[in-house]
């Protein structure tokens, strides 16, 4: 069996139009332990949206929904949770923070979370 990827999703929102939304749902449907961060607190269906940056353990991939001008004060944060990947989806890549993670040794993939969770690419 493999693998569940406990992901943390960057910019969370309880709006189900957005495609944040949407990764969270997936991702929780997949068995993928989830954790939502977000600028406002609210819930996606039983997880909640937390604010701020709480040190979060053995988070596999960051799955990025805030865009690069929004991402500096990520930065530490992001790196500090020490992922094996970080994933830019579309409007999301930046390649500063992708040289500041590949330098730390973490994967960094451009692509869309929903078509990899849909086409087993996750």
């Amino acid at each position: 069996m493999e693998k569940k990827k406990k992901t943390i999703v960057i910019g969370a929102s309880s709006n189900p139009e957005r495609f944040s939304h949407k990764a969270v749902k997936l991702l929780s449907r997949n068995g993928h332990p989830v954790v939502a961060q977000g600028i406002r607190e609210g819930k996606i269906e039983d997880i909640e949206i937390i604010k701020g940056k709480p040190q979060i353990s053995d988070i596999h991939t960051v799955t990025m929904y805030i865009g690069p001008a929004r991402q500096p004060e990520y930065y530490d944060y992001i790196l500090s949770l020490n992922p094996k990947r970080i994933i830019f989806n579309p409007g999301t890549e930046n390649p500063e923070l992708k040289q500041m993670a590949e330098e730390k040794g973490i994967e960094t993939v451009e692509n869309c979370t929903l078509v990899m969770l849909n086409t087993g690419l996750f």
